[in-house]
């Protein structure tokens, strides 16, 4: 591609405040990470965008026609409309002309189309979501896959989604030693419906994935687990519910601090304190979620995302190019095979 600078291709017309605050997010990420971004979508509305910026900054525009609209089926959005966003962002990675893909629309149309155009790793039967959330212990956040992808699951299907989480949270996350939970009602292997009780069996066998055993709901965010693995849909209603609770704990201080003069005052001098509060806590911190099983890097951010969202997506993208998590999940998957046959 001429450059070893990763190029982020970034979905301009996908999310409630598009194309504004995607362009925004894209100017920042352009400007502090290192990268080239190439604006996908209408031309005439990005550079209207972008001309609302003071940025002497020019970044690459590709155009596209249309975008996928909420309302409509993914496949049938995508078949219909082979020049949205979306479609042409995703053949941007498929040629090469791209690294990864940064997308806040809709989600079930960007996990398509990366099916669709950039196809599973090998040995991959299912893609998962991966969302990372913040934990009792500062630093240390949980990845929590899958968050969506997959409503109905297979045990073999979580024992990838596993191993899978096991390699983000190593070499993105940085965790040494990661510690791999199965969501469930209770830590006793025999807990749960069929599906945890046969996923428990998988993963407590597993020569490479290190599961430590079943996490209730309340271990989530202790800190103890570095990676929970579940189905699509428990994992979509736990991620929603925890963005909601951070959004009310950060609702209830505002309007528990002190009011008046006292208030100024105190709130002043809580300011770094508040700041490092909703850094934990906020999900735009964390951009979105890494699609985890496609052959190219897919981030798939939340529908609402302004600015900073996107500027942190695109911070994720890079993360997940330069430490070559394709290439390891693809590698990990042959070992695995590998050993599982010098078992046999």
């Amino acid at each position: 591609m001429g450059s070893n600078r990763a190029r982020i291709a970034i979905d301009a017309m996908g999310g409630d405040h598009a194309p504004a605050e995607i362009v925004a997010g894209a100017l920042r990420a352009q400007a502090e990470l290192g990268v080239d971004i190439l604006l996908v979508g209408d031309p005439q509305q990005i550079e209207a965008s972008m001309h609302r910026h003071s940025s002497s900054l020019q970044l690459e525009i590709v155009p596209a026609e249309g975008t996928i609209e909420m309302h409509e089926e993914p496949l049938t959005g995508l078949r219909r409309k082979p020049k949205a966003s979306i479609n042409v962002a995703m053949d941007l990675v498929k040629r090469k002309q791209a690294d990864a893909v940064v997308s806040a629309g809709h989600s079930g149309a960007a996990m398509a189309a990366a099916l669709l155009r950039l196809g599973r790793l090998r040995g991959i039967d299912r893609p998962a979501i991966g969302a990372v959330l913040p934990t009792l212990i500062a630093g240390k956040p949980v990845l929590i896959l899958d968050v969506g992808a997959n409503v109905d699951c297979r045990p073999k299907f979580l024992e990838q989604f596993a191993m899978m989480g096991t390699i983000y949270s190593k070499y993105v996350l940085g965790n040494a030693d990661p510690k791999v939970g199965l969501l469930n009602i209770g830590e006793e292997p025999s807990k749960g419906n069929d599906l945890a009780i046969r996923t428990h069996e998988l993963l407590h066998n597993h020569p490479v994935i290190p599961f430590i055993g079943n996490a209730e709901g309340r271990d989530v965010l202790s800190g103890n687990f570095d990676v929970i693995v579940c189905d699509g849909f428990s994992g979509n209603v736990l991620l929603k519910f925890a963005e909601a609770v951070g959004e009310v704990a950060l609702q209830i201080l505002r309007e528990e601090l002190p009011q008046g003069l006292h208030g100024v005052i105190g709130t002043s001098l809580l300011k770094p304190n508040l700041r490092r509060i909703k850094q934990r806590m906020d999900h735009a911190e964390h951009g979105g979620g890494l699609l985890l099983g496609v052959a190219g890097i897919c981030i798939i951010s939340h529908g609402s995302s302004q600015a900073p969202s996107i500027f942190n997506a695109t911070r994720l993208a890079k993360e997940a190019i330069d430490n070559h998590v394709i290439d390891r999940i693809q590698s990990q998957y042959q070992q695995t095979e590998a050993t599982a046959a010098d078992g046999d």
